[in-house]
């Protein structure tokens, strides 16, 4: 064992590598042509209505509010045309995040749904699903008053915990420090 470690320090940073363990280091994969799909050109929005106020002079001097939610005017989601693809957008859109639940049902395997990915995106799909949780996790926080195991559940990380668990990797804070961040006056509400 090393001398100095402190708590935290990994297994491995104690007691060095096992030389009968040996890993081959995977290069990253590239895409060697333009992706014909970007990220955002495949997210979809979980808040759909925006809040619109309207001032009406009610006679009494004091303005009325009149406070109503309209459609969102969102980016039209663009649809690859390949199946299985845009399943997987409207999987993860409906928060749902089991993808060996989604191959099955299809008749996949996931590495293949990795490679469509990757051949769309040029993101791995491990990368593209986790990106997507983030974006919903991110727009759920700032937008709403739901609670974090409800934000969890809606962005498909499953749990509070889960959620706690990606904004400290993510953004270093816990989900209340993020959401307070994340807040400008007037987002909560403006959106649902």
């Amino acid at each position: 064992m090393r001398g100095n470690y402190k708590p935290g320090d990994s297994w491995k940073y104690r007691h060095g590598t096992s030389q009968s363990v040996k890993t081959k280091a995977q290069k990253p994969r590239v895409l060697k042509m333009k992706a014909p799909f970007t990220f955002d050109e495949l997210y979809c929005s979980p808040l759909r209505e925006e809040r619109r106020c309207e001032f009406k002079d009610d006679g009494t001097g004091k303005p009325q509010v009149l406070e109503n939610y309209v459609a969102r005017n969102l980016p039209e989601v663009r649809l690859t045309g390949i199946q299985a693809m845009d399943e997987f957008v409207r999987f993860l859109a409906d928060g749902r995040s089991d993808l060996q639940a989604f191959c099955e049902e299809r008749g996949l395997r996931i590495s293949d749904i990795d490679s469509l990915v990757f051949v769309l995106t040029g993101m791995r799909g491990i990368d593209f699903r986790q990106r997507y949780q983030i974006n919903m996790m991110n727009e759920l926080l700032r937008y709403t008053s739901l609670s974090p195991a409800e934000v969890a559940r809606r962005s498909g990380l499953g749990s509070a915990h889960n959620l706690y668990q990606t904004t400290k990797r993510e953004y270093d804070e816990a989900p209340v420090e993020h959401r307070k961040n994340l807040r400008e006056p007037g987002d909560e509400g403006r959106y649902r």
